[in-house]
């Protein structure tokens, strides 16, 4: 037990000496990077990934750029009885562009999130870092404008998770769903 607490303890502390180095995107846009995008990449060492990660499927987020500067997240992912699952968070910007901030109410916790690269018609590597009583766990997605990611975007989104202190084995590419209608 005591061995197992030291081991997951390095493993947290390397992943948050990593994360202190991800910088977001030079010269971020974020009104190039409003609309819908698919979420085709996961990757989070969190317990409830490990438990859920093969019943996972792609869903989509929509992207608003807000009038003082901050970014509406609207998620969906259409669940296998033909309901929908939403959420949406008002991402607050920071001093560095690329970078935002927000409390989720759903999970209460408070996320820091960077836009790590981006190609605004192509895709978007995004990098957050979500802490909850003390405790941070590290959440990588990989967002396209398209419901397929080429190998070389799959192979920038592993380093870039194996670079954060993602295990290789929590990192998934999301298998095509459907999409939940607009409401």
């Amino acid at each position: 037990m005591k061995s197992t607490l030291l081991r997951m303890l390095a493993t947290l502390m390397c992943a948050l000496a990593a994360c202190a180095e991800v910088v977001p995107v030079a010269d971020f846009d974020l009104q190039k990077m409003s609309g819908k995008w698919y979420m085709v990449g996961f990757a989070t060492n969190a317990p409830w990934f490990v438990n859920h990660k093969a019943s996972m499927k792609m869903g989509v987020a929509i992207i608003t750029p807000t009038a003082g500067g901050d970014m509406d997240l609207s998620y969906t992912n259409l669940n296998a009885d033909g309901s929908c699952w939403r959420m949406t968070h008002l991402a607050k910007k920071t001093d560095n562009p690329g970078r935002f901030t927000f409390h989720s109410q759903v999970w209460n916790n408070d996320n820091d999130m960077r836009i790590v690269d981006v190609v605004y018609d192509d895709y978007a590597l995004v990098h957050t870092v979500k802490t909850r009583e003390g405790v941070s766990e590290v959440l990588n997605k990989l967002y396209s404008r398209s419901t397929e990611a080429s190998d070389v975007l799959k192979q920038r989104f592993t380093q870039l998770s194996l670079n954060t202190g993602i295990l290789a084995d929590n990192i998934a590419f999301l298998p095509q769903n459907g999409e939940c209608p607009s409401v």
